[in-house]
């Protein structure tokens, strides 16, 4: 083999093995680090919300598609995790549900801590008849109630899918906003009373 030759079969050597190291790099763990880095607590804003927590981890790790067995074990014990009205009371005010699904309000750093934010409904849902624009990354919610009617066992469901909606499925894209304690209990009620209410604009027209 002439001298040449060697150069060039090192070189290519050099260039493989410097691909293989790239794809072999841990991107996810290099960015996890550099958001640690560059988060800072500022405010009720803190830096512990990029951290992720070991049922997103999965869900991170296995592309939203986790072992079925792992899914529903999961799912057990962040139903159990749901914390329902003592009052056994689940619906609120239709009308400050309204309000609440328009308003994306709340948990930056400039809000105090304690004051309730607002549900961001329509980032993701369409809900009442009179939104033309709305998100689809979530199903549509429009008529709710009006086809699946509200006893009980409906509003038990629909207060906790919007407690905890990993409950329901483990690697749903909805925040688990009471789990979270980004709404509280009556907020929740209100959303539910929203979706529910036979007079709320949701079934009405």
């Amino acid at each position: 083999m002439t001298a040449m030759k060697t150069t060039i079969l090192c070189a290519a050597t050099l260039a493989c093995g410097a691909a293989l190291a790239e794809e072999v790099r841990d991107y996810r763990a290099e960015a996890i680090a550099m958001m640690k880095r560059d988060f800072k607590t500022r405010g009720i804003a803190t830096a512990d919300r990029v951290h992720e927590d070991g049922l997103q981890a999965i869900c991170n790790r296995t592309s939203d598609h986790p072992p079925k067995a792992i899914a529903e074990r999961l799912e057990r014990d962040q139903m159990e995790s749901i914390k329902y009205p003592p009052d056994g009371k689940l619906m609120g005010d239709w009308k400050a549900g309204e309000k609440l699904a328009q308003s994306g309000r709340g948990m930056t750093w400039s809000d105090k801590a304690g004051v309730p934010g607002g549900g961001n409904c329509y980032n993701c849902h369409q809900i009442g008849p009179q939104e033309t624009s709305f998100g689809t990354i979530g199903p549509s919610l429009y008529q709710f109630g009006k086809l699946r009617g509200n006893t009980p066992d409906v509003q038990k469901y629909a207060y906790g899918k919007i407690y905890n909606a990993k409950a329901f499925n483990l690697c749903s894209a909805m925040p688990r906003f009471g789990h979270a304690g980004a709404l509280t209990e009556s907020q929740i009620k209100d959303l539910v009373a929203l979706l529910l209410d036979p007079q709320s604009p949701v079934n009405s027209k």
